[in-house]
């Protein structure tokens, strides 16, 4: 995070003293805002996600099958997906600052409320409304951070975000294991407790949102009154670059519909492993701690390749192109975890799957906000983001339904991969429609 200024140099033509000034403003900007939202983004991950977990016990406490779990883990992103747009709307004309901290104070309380779920039904019915507590958090983060920092630190910046996906569950996969353990603690489930508590600290950290946000530069106390006056113009010049303003022509511009092809297709691959990743390591008769620990560490290698892949985007700028390699790699890897059924080898292939898709989701989001801006930037990636997250839906769903249908993952582990072999020849065709690459 501190590297955040470290090509500053040169932009705008800017001499030695202003480049101080710049590289100073958004290193602070960056201590301030980046640590609470990657906690946010850690916990909105974690409560979307941790369902896999709970599933290891929760689907026979409560009658669920495979395809009826399946359904539950990805009705959430239907409840996403149709207000995403009306929230980051919502977002643009009240704030980014009031609108996020009220997302997550709702969704914690929703993510806790699963605790209290009984059969299929209310399942149903809880991760509706927990998709439409959260709607509009990720697109409304990728449009507050796109008006405090220019492009060219844009990937750096998304990646230190966007880190908390696969941090989530470096974390998330032994706390949920070891949360698992509390069986019949106060008469509760495992299960019970796990969405206890990690749903409710989201509501803490929506507090500290509401505190440590401002909505634009101007409102910036924590830089100097010069610091200021450099970032709002460093800002002010790019802005004069960007193309588009109206909602409508966004909607409609090519480039915006595939951008949402290409995200439906690594969010598919993305959940898809993630919602199942525990439940196909319990098949090779692991116990639930055992899962939780080792389902960290595919994780712990996309972490790492999606900060390092960031880094190398924003120095050579070839954003296109490595956001089709990402998708590519991530399809390679699912084909690799299906080519042989021990262990070790299925976890190189889904950890290779999780470095493509993690890496793709980090570089994907710098591309949108290069030629979108004002209205039409909320509306639009909100757009993207509602049209793609069904991808969120497509995947576990898909995958459990094939596993009723087969009594194996294998097949639709191989439904994801082709999926995103089609994503991969979308990303490839941004580059005849996007002019700046």
């Amino acid at each position: 995070m501190p590297a955040i200024a470290e090509s500053a140099e040169g932009f705008g033509g800017a001499d030695a003293a202003q480049q101080a000034l710049r590289q100073s403003a958004l290193s602070k900007t960056a201590w301030r805002f980046l640590p609470v939202l990657t906690l946010a983004y850690v916990l909105n991950y974690l409560d979307r996600t941790s369902v896999g977990f709970a599933a290891l016990t929760m689907n026979k406490d409560i009658g669920l099958t495979a395809t009826e779990f399946g359904w539950g883990a990805g009705v959430l992103f239907a409840g996403y997906s149709v207000l995403e747009i009306p929230s980051n709307l919502a977002l643009y004309r009240v704030g980014a600052r009031r609108w996020v901290a009220r997302i997550m104070i709702t969704w914690g309380l929703a993510a806790a409320v699963t605790a209290l779920v009984v059969g299929p039904l209310s399942f149903y019915l809880v991760r509706f409304l927990l998709g439409v507590a959260e709607a509009g958090f990720f697109p409304g983060v990728a449009f507050f951070l796109s008006a405090w920092f220019p492009a060219q630190y844009r990937a750096r910046v998304l990646a230190w975000f966007l880190v908390a996906i696969p941090v989530s569950s470096l974390v998330g996969g032994p706390v949920s294991g070891l949360l698992l353990q509390m069986n019949g603690v106060l008469g509760l489930s495992g299960w019970q407790w796990m969405f206890i508590v990690e749903g409710l600290p989201a509501s803490l950290v929506g507090v500290a949102v509401l505190a440590m946000l401002r909505d634009r530069p101007s409102e910036a106390h924590w830089l100097t009154a010069p610091e200021r006056q450099a970032l709002i113009a460093m800002l002010g010049e790019e802005q004069r670059e960007r193309e588009r303003h109206a909602l409508l022509p966004a909607l409609k511009d090519t480039r915006v519909l595939i951008l949402a092809g290409v995200q439906f297709g690594f969010t598919l691959g993305s959940y898809g492993v993630g919602i199942w990743l525990p439940q196909i390591l319990k098949e090779h008769g692991l116990s639930n701690l055992t899962v939780g620990f080792l389902s960290a560490i595919p994780y712990l290698f996309a972490s790492i390749g999606m900060l390092v892949w960031a880094g190398y985007v924003d120095r050579t700028g070839r954003k296109i192109v490595n956001l089709t390699l990402a998708c590519l790699l991530a399809t390679l890897g699912l084909l690799l975890s299906v080519c042989f059924q021990a262990l070790t080898p299925a976890l190189i292939g889904l950890t290779i799957a999780l470095v493509g898709v993690t890496s793709a989701r980090a570089v994907f989001w710098t591309v949108p906000t290069r030629f979108l801006t004002g209205i039409a930037a909320a509306g639009g990636l909100a757009f993207i983001n509602s049209v793609g997250t069904l991808g969120g839906f497509a995947g576990p769903f898909m995958v459990g339904w094939v596993k009723d249908a087969t009594g194996s993952f294998i097949a639709g582990l191989l439904a994801m991969a082709a999926i995103l072999a089609v994503t991969t020849a979308l990303a490839a065709a941004l580059r005849l429609v996007v002019r700046q690459e």
